[in-house]
């Protein structure tokens, strides 16, 4: 379906493809993986035309259609969600145009017998066929049921799209991409933005999509269950396998197996060659045996072994300091946001070494709880009550912030690390994508991914009792994830995640509290378990409200109408709630704008010589943006 031939990319001398080639076919599932800088989002942005090889082309039948989903992207804002859906099927649009022509041609002809009248019967046949194969039929059907699957409301169908978070848009893009149905859909990182039941019901979308797919994801779970082949890039290279992520990693070693046992054998003979020569060089009577050993030497194909990092990482803990049995209580707490209730009546245990994970939908509350255990926020209800001796560590988003910016980065985690953990500081940076020189950086300079990966490092290496992990792995390959998933099974301290990694969860937690529409549930048990009860009971809401004999449940009582006093003063209400919100969104507007400025200086070879001025102004901005970004969140929330 889409070829790709021989392609060359080349930055600033420094090669990323060299003669790269492979073809994507009709239903395949292809999962793009290699180490950060290998290329991939390049190579999604080379097949939808974004970028231009140096050298090679990727050919594209006329009549293939692709759907391209990016890390970042412009949204589209003046509509309502549901509305900006529908936007998907303009391409409908046009054809149902053409089928009404046609229809009206044929109506007006009477030569039924002509070839050029049977024609346009046949075209008309293929518009119709492709029309209700791509949802003509049902599009507001088809555009609510995807939204909702991909984690909305049906009361959020009618708000405009500006009210939502970037993550929020991001999942509106996705689901006008899915209701165009193109024959090829290219995504990056897709489940960034998803919790657990939006990425299940997007994986089971996949898996009977009538496309073709290629991904790049850094969720192991979800490349095994969706993908059925694997390309890896590596030194500007591509190795095709026919297999999904876990398979390939098996096919991958045992072939690097093979390839280090062949190469050994080489090597050998190799060498005794070249003894044979360097001993008999100079005797007339073996002169022949010594030209054919050279002349064999040089027709030998030398084998090359695939370049690895074979480095093994077994980071372990400092010992956490005992605490009491009972971590944390948390009984009937609550909290609100104006007239909105986040949650309620929760009650939460977690004993001294237990390993639990929060999940749910964004906005339920996961991060708002986690916050009020820390005591960065307070709550209105109930009470919280940590151990004895715990100690708490928390990972927040705002957690890469908390670091002198004047030392570098090896020095950061030197300050901090103690015991023999401290010979080993190099290869737990490595881990989290800081290698060679980068462990000399400043602090100041560092991206904003890069902040947040040196203070989970960071976190690592503090003897707390107690971890409040908040999203940990959000900026993490696939390698970084081992790492510190292996890190926190062997922790013996106590653990609370907040995840929607279903890969990262699996064997690490064995307990899980949803929060869910207001409450917060317990469920015993990994995170299979969960998912596993979580299906039987979406399965028998569906079957409640598909059974016909079921009787129907009575309208509830409308409610009494308000005084106009009451109308008044809530109208009033909804207005400075707005104008509050769009002063918000003006000043977020204004700080991306001041940071987007500074972030461009810093990228200039110039920036060495900023001061240090410079780069307190910069962290105040984006402290400035972080609140700002927060106080928007409780707005819409206080709305809802």
């Amino acid at each position: 379906m889409v070829s790709i031939n021989n392609i060359t990319v080349e930055f600033s001398g420094y090669t990323l493809f060299d003669n790269v080639s492979f073809a994507i076919n009709p239903r395949d599932r292809i999962g793009l993986v290699g180490r950060n800088g290998a290329g991939k989002s390049t190579l999604l942005k080379i097949l939808i035309g974004k970028q231009t090889p140096a050298a090679g082309q990727v050919v594209v039948p006329g009549d293939c259609t692709i759907g391209y989903l990016p890390q970042q992207m412009a949204v589209a804002d003046g509509r309502t969600v549901l509305e900006e859906a529908l936007q998907a099927f303009a391409s409908l649009h046009e054809l149902q145009d053409r089928i009404n022509r046609i229809t009206r041609e044929l109506a007006s002809r009477t030569d039924y017998e002509s070839g050029s009248y049977h024609q346009l019967i046949e075209q008309l046949n293929e518009a119709n066929d492709r029309y209700h194969l791509l949802g003509g039929d049902n599009q507001e059907g088809e555009a609510e049921k995807t939204l909702t699957g991909l984690g909305f409301k049906r009361s959020d169908f009618t708000r405009p799209t500006a009210e939502f978070s970037g993550g929020w848009r991001m999942r509106i893009e996705l689901a006008k991409i899915l209701l165009q149905r193109p024959q090829l859909l290219l995504l990056d990182e897709p489940t960034n933005h998803l919790d657990i039941e939006s990425i299940q019901w997007l994986e089971n979308y996949l898996k009977d999509y009538n496309g073709a797919l290629t991904l790049i994801s850094h969720d192991r779970a979800f490349l095994d269950n969706v993908t059925n082949r694997t390309i890896e890039l590596l030194l500007g290279k591509a190795c095709d396998y026919k297999v999904n992520y876990s398979k390939y990693v098996t096919l991958r070693r045992e072939r690097r197996e093979q390839q280090t046992a062949a190469y050994e054998n080489q090597q050998r003979m190799i060498e005794k060659t070249e003894e044979f020569i360097e001993r008999f060089r100079y005797k007339p009577s073996k002169s022949n045996q010594v030209q054919s050993r050279i002349k064999q030497l040089e027709k030998v194909e030398r084998i090359e072994i695939d370049d690895e990092d074979t480095r093994s990482m077994h980071i372990k803990f400092p010992p956490a300091p005992r605490s009491g049995q009972v971590a944390l209580t948390v009984r009937n707490a609550g909290k609100r946001y104006g007239g909105h209730t986040v949650f309620s009546g929760a009650d939460i245990t977690i004993e001294r070494g237990e390993k639990v994970a929060f999940v749910g939908r964004n906005g339920e509350g996961k991060t708002t709880m986690l916050r009020m255990i820390t005591g960065h926020l307070p709550y209105e209800t109930g009470e919280i009550k940590t151990g004895h001796n715990v100690h708490i560590g928390y990972y927040a988003q705002n957690q890469d912030e908390i670091m002198d910016n004047k030392i570098s980065v090896l020095d950061t985690l030197d300050n901090v690390a103690t015991g023999d953990v401290r010979t080993k500081l190099r290869d737990i940076l490595g881990a989290f994508l800081f290698r060679g020189d980068d462990v000399d950086k400043k602090v100041q300079v560092l991206s904003g991914g890069e902040r947040s990966r040196l203070a989970m490092a960071k976190l690592m290496l503090q003897p707390y009792n107690f971890l409040a992990l908040d999203e940990p792995t959000n900026h993490m390959d696939m390698r970084s994830k081992d790492v510190l998933k292996n890190a926190l099974m062997n922790y013996d301290g106590t653990l609370l995640v907040v995840s929607h990694d279903r890969e990262f969860l699996d064997g690490l937690v064995a307990k899980i509290y949803e929060f869910r529409d207001g409450r917060v549930k317990e469920y015993l048990g990994g995170i299979n378990d969960f998912l596993q009860q979580r299906k039987i009971e979406n399965l028998r809401e569906i079957e409640r409200k598909a059974t016909p004999d079921a009787p129907a449940t009575p309208p509830p009582p409308k409610e009494p109408a308000k005084n106009y006093e009451e109308k008044k003063a809530r109208e009033r209400q909804q207005r400075k709630r707005k104008n509050e919100i769009e002063k918000t969104e003006t000043r977020i507007r204004q700080l991306e704008q001041a940071i987007a400025a500074m972030d461009a200086q810093l990228a200039q070879p110039e920036a060495q010589r900023l001061d240090d001025d410079f780069f307190q102004r910069y962290q105040r901005e984006k402290r400035a943006l972080e609140q700002a970004m927060y106080e928007w969140e409780i707005l819409q929330e206080m709305g809802s």
